[in-house]
């Protein structure tokens, strides 16, 4: 049982990540009207708050994968200017329409429905932020959708990853999300690189694309 488990969490894993956006689609919408993610609607506190209001400078942020609007809702909104979030769950950003209305911040929070690996935006932004998404981008596919996203970056914006390095044994690193930062360190400018030491080893990385790239 633990074995054919293990087998349907791999595919399931598997298909958010490479399957069609149809089939990512129905999949995190199933999950976020079920309530499977309820529990990470309060991320109230969370370390990249820090890092993006040291970065954001009044300016505009652009969310990929955002879910259900934490960023966009959590984030002092003195900070920005304006917030754009992208999800391909509908159900996902029904509730970050709506946290974001009884918060009164509609005029600053927007948010599309789309695979954010083939979201176009259409302006520039101080802040693209990949807040645990960049585990659903194939560690192949990692430098052409930064430099995708690049193009859409100010000169003095800035990428903000924030994700868990290990799970949850003590101490144990996920080799195929170190694998991935280890990646962006090579290839980027890293501004701020931190580790942070509690349960999952939350990581956050702060970079720019090298100058002349």
């Amino acid at each position: 049982m633990y074995i054919l488990q293990r087998t349907l969490t791999f595919f399931r894993g598997f298909l958010t990540s490479y399957g069609p956006p149809a089939i990512k689609k129905k999949i995190c919408d199933k999950d976020f009207s079920s309530g499977k993610w309820d529990f990470i609607d309060n991320t109230a506190g969370d370390c990249v708050y820090s890092h993006l209001e040291r970065f954001a400078q009044g300016g505009d942020i652009l969310d990929l994968g955002c879910g259900p609007g934490n960023t966009a809702n959590e984030l002092s909104a003195d900070v920005y200017r304006s917030y754009v979030g992208v999800d391909i769950s509908e159900a996902a950003l029904a509730k970050a329409v709506k946290r974001t209305t009884e918060n009164g911040r509609s005029e600053k929070n927007s948010f599309v429905c789309s695979d954010f690996l083939g979201y176009a935006p259409n302006k520039e932004f101080d802040i693209i932020l990949f807040r645990e998404s960049m585990y659903h981008i194939p560690y192949g596919q990692v430098l052409e959708i930064l430099e995708k996203y690049s193009k859409s970056l100010k000169k003095s914006g800035v990428f903000v990853v924030r994700l868990f390095a290990g799970d949850h044994r003590p101490g144990k690193i996920k080799y195929r999300v170190q694998r991935k930062l280890d990646l962006i360190k090579r290839e980027f400018d890293i501004v701020e690189s931190r580790q942070y030491d509690t349960p999952g080893f939350p990581t956050v990385l702060v970079f720019r694309p090298r100058h002349g790239s």
